[in-house]
């Protein structure tokens, strides 16, 4: 029974919702996932749209030397999903391509779901290629990224018209991907009209969230491709000065010029939005987490015990400031002892490279790429490696895929390596492969310190940093995305900012390393050893102020009241 009472149609490349679903590769579809507990949660009456890709994003695997490569993912799809009756189909270069959806009911603990559609065209009546679609998540060359993308955009139009979805009053558009959702809208809108359209109707229809500041991440496609794809039933003519350049459609400014409401994901982010989208107006919500997803299992039991109902309040996180530090130190040290356990368990770990409970433990899991910097933190080795001769040993535990075509990522990923088994016994390192939710969770809530050095101003947002923050563990990261906004200077963490760099430094030795290495030797490792009711203060602050805040409850009421109604 479809629920009439649905009002919010989310689409999304990708959608996170078990480590054993590899229907995401990375914080896009956390993101989206994360939002989608949060309304099920809220009673926000939405539905869920994405792509099934049965051979997933890809499963990491580490040489001995580091070196990256990829496999597909092999999974069970009805063991997750239910397949639904109704279908529908597109036209693809002149072909029908016919296409299923499978549901994914995802439950809040308050009884109420929200119900989410994975698109498949692995179907008989189908040709080999199309049949692929939707089989490889970022898969592809760009004429097969934009067949994709009709899937999902007018694919999930029709899907959701034929599931009965009837009323439906937004179209929220998590990122450019399934842009083409506005031509359908747009055609359906001339059929009911009898040739004629108002694009402000559409336009009143669609809400868009914009996640990258860097150009070349938008997807863009000749027009001349988009031609052949679609036919002549979608044409562009006459859009060129709205947004299409260099004769292509650029599916990001589709979306701007077609949506009511505009967003970035940071208050920074929005700013550089602006900038680039001149004549745009693009307000700003910032990310946020699911807090009951995100927060580990001691942690969860002890808010149960001094805040109860946080699950589904999560602003009363900042009740976490009546919490004694006592019982918040021993839920952390459950946490590290699950983490550093798994590690200790993995297969081909060596005794010199088994963790200890007792020793700093810093986090690092990001996608690896050269504007997240994840070897920043080896800039002075000399200088890294006496600061762990100097407070006995440190512990490192990296985890982050790289884009299968990003070289230069997967680079970075045995340079850390490389340098891993090159550093003396104060420092010990780890790179765990395959980083996915599962691991997500042991980390964020496991480490001392989370630990990000993307390169200002590339970071729209992040979150893995606001995971952290829900299970106590404060942050030490570069001024930029949600950290600008978080940052409460030696109460919720520390920011890497400019230090004056001495005249003898080496020359590779920036002012933001050189602020890495004094904020952790001079400040927070002494704070750690030397005062753990101190670092403990900081750990309650943590969830207090920023637990409370960067979560999904809070992102998706700013949503409801500015977006959606």
């Amino acid at each position: 029974m479809i629920d009439q009472n649905i009002r919010i149609a989310y689409f999304s490349m990708e959608i996170a919702l078990h480590s054993s679903m590899p229907t995401y590769a990375g914080g896009l579809g956390i993101l989206a996932g994360d939002t989608l507990h949060s309304a099920a949660d809220m009673h926000v009456p939405m539905v869920g749209i994405s792509l099934l890709p049965r051979r997933g994003y890809f499963q990491q695997q580490l040489s001995a030397d580091g070196w990256q490569t990829e496999n597909s993912v092999s999974w069970t799809v009805e063991d997750y999903l239910q397949e639904v009756g109704p279908r529908t189909a597109i036209s693809i270069e002149g072909r029908e391509v016919h296409i299923r959806a499978w549901k994914y009911q995802l439950n809040s603990r308050n009884q109420n779901s929200v119900d989410i559609y994975f698109l498949d065209t692995d179907l008989e009546e189908n040709s080999d290629y199309d049949r692929s679609l939707a089989y490889f998540l970022y898969g592809g060359n760009s004429h097969y990224r934009l067949c994709q993308e009709t899937v999902l955009g007018i694919g999930g139009v029709r899907m959701l018209a034929a599931l009965g979805y009837s009323g439906l009053q937004r179209y929220h558009l998590n990122e450019g991907h399934a842009s083409l959702l506005i031509l359908e809208l747009l055609e359906q809108k001339r059929r009911q009209n009898q040739g004629s359209d108002d694009p402000e109707t559409v336009r009143d229809l669609c809400v868009f969230t914009t996640h990258t500041p860097v150009p070349s991440g938008h997807d863009q496609f000749p027009l001349s491709m988009v031609s052949d794809v679609l036919g002549a039933e979608y044409s562009l003519a006459g859009c060129e000065d709205n947004f299409c350049f260099d004769h292509k459609l650029n599916m990001t400014y589709l979306a701007l010029a077609n949506s009511r409401y505009i967003n970035g994901v940071a208050k920074k982010h929005s700013q550089l939005s602006r900038q680039m989208y001149a004549g745009y107006c693009v307000d700003s919500i910032t990310n946020g987490v699911h807090a009951e997803t995100w927060t580990c299992q001691p942690m969860q039991q002890l808010f149960d015990q001094y805040i109860p109902g946080w699950q589904l309040d999560n602003l009363s996180l900042r009740g976490a400031l009546n919490i004694p530090v006592e019982p918040i130190q021993k839920a952390h040290q459950l946490a590290k002892k699950n983490l550093l356990n798994h590690i200790n368990q993995l297969p081909g770990t060596t005794p010199e490279k088994q963790m200890e409970e007792d020793i700093f433990t810093i986090g690092f899991a990001r996608r690896s790429t050269l504007y997240k910097r994840p070897d920043l933190f080896f800039t002075d080795l000399k200088r890294l490696q006496a600061i762990g001769e100097k407070f006995v040993r440190l512990q490192i535990i990296y985890g982050g895929k790289a884009h299968p075509n990003d070289n230069q990522g997967k680079l970075l990923i045995q340079k850390i390596i490389s340098v891993a088994n090159s550093l003396n016994k104060h420092i010990n390192i780890v790179y765990l492969n395959n980083y996915d939710i599962a691991l997500a969770k042991l980390m964020t809530s496991g480490c001392d310190l989370w630990l990000n050095t993307p390169q200002p101003p590339m970071e729209a947002s992040g979150t893995s940093g606001m995971k952290a923050a829900l299970n106590g563990v404060p942050s030490l990261s570069t001024m930029d995305g949600w950290w600008l906004e978080g940052c409460i200077e030696g109460l919720t963490g520390w920011g890497i900012g400019n230090t004056a760099v001495s005249t003898t430094s080496p020359p590779q030795i920036t002012q933001e390393a050189c602020s890495l290495y004094d904020k952790l030797e001079q400040v927070i490792l002494p704070l750690y050893y030397q005062n753990q009711p101190g670092y403990l203060e900081v750990m309650r602050h943590t969830i207090a102020l920023n637990g409370s805040y960067f979560n999904t409850e809070r992102m998706l009421n700013q949503y409801v009241t500015k977006a959606y109604y």
